[in-house]
């Protein structure tokens, strides 16, 4: 096996680009299938607060957010790569579209369709996550036609880069590119009603999903939370300490440091001591009964000190 373990829930979208990752590189990864929505007592035991879906865990190495998920899994298992032609920076701007005004779109129009119809718990939760406290189904409701044709003006961008027949968005090989992309298709074909429809309007896009979901997901084998949690406890966190000298935080190592996402979903932040702070990442060493120490690893795009 390789180490990795994801904590997730297969309707989960942002797990869905993961596990699209995984599957191009052809990984055998252990799943753990975790709760929807709050209270996540298990997972939480190994993030020290953060809630959101996937988490993935390599021994006793936590990392949150897919943007550090993904950085990781290339790192360990570089070839074959997502990068392929050297399309790394460019590749993680596209995810600031992908994940952010895209992906929002999306659950507006989930929101908009279904608002009244979700269960209150996973609605309170998501609409506060996307749209703050204040959030408005009503509106969501009344904009859904809007909503619904800034989603088609930007799916269309998709089909476009795919004119000329190229099998994915980089080329001949697959991608991150495809990843990003690829899991907010799945999103939208399957969670909204208009979805199906509106995604027949563009035929090369549509090829293009059906190549992507051809790669797989690797091979995934199931564990239980609390298997998860042993493999923690008796393991020992891999991270040699390092600062960034350039890092305008001018931090050191051993500094405790909280850490939580941007905006204002609900989040509670993840504190711990400083093991390592790069240009992409930030890692936190902390302690939990449960699992004994980790260290717990976040992106810096998107995350701010708590």
């Amino acid at each position: 096996m390789s180490g990795v373990i994801l904590h997730h829930y297969p309707q989960s979208p942002v797990a869905e680009k993961v596990r699209v990752v995984l599957g191009m590189k052809g990984l055998n990864w252990q799943s753990v299938h975790i709760p929807r929505y709050p209270p996540k007592p298990d997972l939480i035991a190994l993030t020290g607060g953060y809630r959101r879906t996937p988490v993935m865990q390599i021994g006793a190495n936590v990392y949150c957010d897919s943007q550090c998920i993904i950085r990781e899994l290339e790192r360990r298992f570089s070839a074959p790569s997502v990068f392929p032609g050297g399309s790394a920076g460019l590749a993680w701007g596209l995810s600031r579209w992908t994940d952010g005004p895209l992906f929002t779109l999306i659950i507006a129009t989930i929101f908009g369709e279904q608002g009244h119809e979700l269960p209150v718990e996973f609605a309170n939760d998501r609409g506060r996550l996307y749209f703050g406290p204040d959030f408005n189904v009503e509106n969501l409701i009344q904009t859904l036609p809007e909503t619904l044709g800034q989603i088609r003006a930007q799916l269309s961008w998709i089909d476009q880069r795919l004119a000329d027949d190229r099998p994915f968005l980089l080329g001949e090989q697959p991608g991150l590119p495809d990843a990003l992309c690829y899991y907010v298709v799945w999103f939208f074909r399957g969670r909204v009603n208009a979805g199906p429809a509106m995604l027949r309007q563009f035929p090369k896009l549509e090829a293009w999903e059906q190549r992507v979901q051809a790669l797989g997901h690797g091979q995934p084998a199931d564990l239980s939370a609390e298997q998860a949690l042993d493999i923690a406890r008796t393991s020992r966190p891999e991270v040699t300490e390092w600062i960034d000298p350039a890092d305008p935080l001018q931090v050191a190592v051993g500094q405790t440091m909280g850490v939580m996402p941007d905006g204002d979903g609900g989040d509670p932040t993840v504190s711990g001591r400083i093991a390592r702070l790069t240009l992409d990442t930030i890692a936190l060493r902390r302690h939990d009964d449960r699992v004994g120490e980790v260290v717990v690893h976040f992106p810096r795009v998107g995350y701010r000190r708590g």
